[in-house]
């Protein structure tokens, strides 16, 4: 069984960091493609970001390049998003999501992934 859990969420005032990550259990994800979603209350679900499987090209929505980046550990089965100048828009639920990339692409769809994570909370206080 595929499990992504996402940890590192929480309260941060505005300008401040967090880093994120995605640990993969039940499934190698050196052979994904993986990114990153966010869902603020009341909102739809967005893209935020997006990385190949080998780590070499990543893609992010306009309202967090430059600020925000996506890495990956592939021998540590775990994805991360480094978090900075924070912003209280970016106050949302953050979930990571993969699928298996038969070409080294990254995707930017939310109907292209197949596995989700239950999500963490990011709060940036104003």
């Amino acid at each position: 069984q595929v499990q992504l859990v996402e940890s590192g969420g929480g309260l941060v005032q505005t300008g401040g960091s967090l880093r994120l990550s995605c640990a993969a259990s039940g499934r190698f994800i050196g052979v994904d493609a993986m990114g990153w979603f966010r869902q603020a209350p009341g909102k739809e679900r967005e893209f935020v970001g997006a990385i190949n499987r080998s780590g070499t090209s990543t893609y992010y929505s306009d309202s967090v390049k430059g600020r925000f980046t996506i890495s990956r550990d592939n021998a540590k089965n775990t994805v991360f998003l480094q978090m900075n100048s924070l912003k209280p828009e970016d106050t949302a639920v953050y979930y990571c999501a993969t699928r298996f990339a038969v070409d080294d692409i990254y995707y930017s769809r939310q109907n292209e992934y197949s596995y989700w994570g239950q999500g963490t909370q990011v709060t940036v206080s104003s």
